[in-house]
């Protein structure tokens, strides 16, 4: 068996890579498959209600997914905090132009959710739809147009960070290898700690349309194996580098004068 077809065994299953799981994931929304079952996921969201979810009043259930109302902050899954080695299911779609995000670790960890097309942060790989907001951009661009439904997946073991797709492992690396060391400067410098855990899991309100539903969470274990198939992180441009420089000098700037206003 090959080094990047290797069988993701976890739970007691054997599952090949996310690109053939499509069938173990359950046909109707807001449910478990059997395979997903056994494999020990908790359903986050019932279809029905917001039952276990914190918020204020700005978010709602509509036809079997979550979605804003107004502004008001994220929506908290507060039944229990993020193992520290997990899987989290979901899907989620935009409307055109529209920004959100899922946060699973304390900090900066955010699961990117963008129409990339048409806001401002799909010029730049790095803070694209299923990026490693402001750390690791994504190999490639599979989203499916504005108001079509994605599938994604975050696989996170020990320091191994993975975000998937619509079936595809776009983002996959070891923050603990010094290949990422710029990477994982860049998180800091935003204000993020990668060695962060125990997080709650929330659902970014930026003002946008943004929809969400079949969110399913499971703990990993050390044992388990997870697709090892490298992942290339898009190529970003020089103009692009420059203007991301710019905006983490803001970022830094901005922290600066609020912790002087709070002295």
């Amino acid at each position: 068996m090959s080094h990047g077809t290797r069988w993701l065994q976890i739970c007691g299953l054997s599952l090949l890579g996310l690109g053939s799981t499509a069938a173990l994931w359950a046909e109707v929304p807001n449910s478990l498959s059997d395979a997903e079952s056994r494999a020990g996921f908790r359903l986050l969201f019932n279809g029905q209600d917001l039952e276990g979810w914190r918020h204020q009043g700005n978010w709602k259930v509509e036809q079997g997914a979550i979605s804003r109302t107004g502004r008001g902050g994220s929506l908290v899954y507060g039944v229990q905090k993020v193992p520290d080695d997990f899987e989290l299911r979901f899907e989620w779609k935009v409307a055109p132009g529209s920004n959100s995000g899922i946060y699973y670790r304390p900090g900066q960890y955010e699961y990117q959710i963008l129409d990339n097309r048409l806001h401002r942060d799909g010029k730049n790989p790095r803070t694209s739809a299923a990026s490693l907001y402001f750390c690791m951009q994504p190999s490639r661009d599979v989203t499916r147009p504005a108001g079509q439904w994605n599938t994604g997946r975050i696989v996170c073991q020990g320091t191994v960070i993975q975000h998937w797709l619509n079936g595809q492992k776009v983002v996959g690396f070891d923050y603990a290898d010094p290949r990422w060391k710029a990477h994982v400067d860049l998180l800091r410098a935003r204000g993020g700690d990668v060695a962060s855990r125990g997080a709650d899991l929330s659902l970014q309100d930026h003002g946008d349309p943004v929809w969400y539903r079949s969110l399913k969470l499971r703990a990993l274990k050390s044992t388990d194996m997870l697709d090892e198939t490298e992942v290339v992180p898009q190529a970003i441009p020089p103009e692009v580098l420059a203007a991301e420089k710019k905006k983490l000098e803001g970022i830094i700037k901005r922290r600066q004068q609020a912790q002087q206003k709070k002295q």
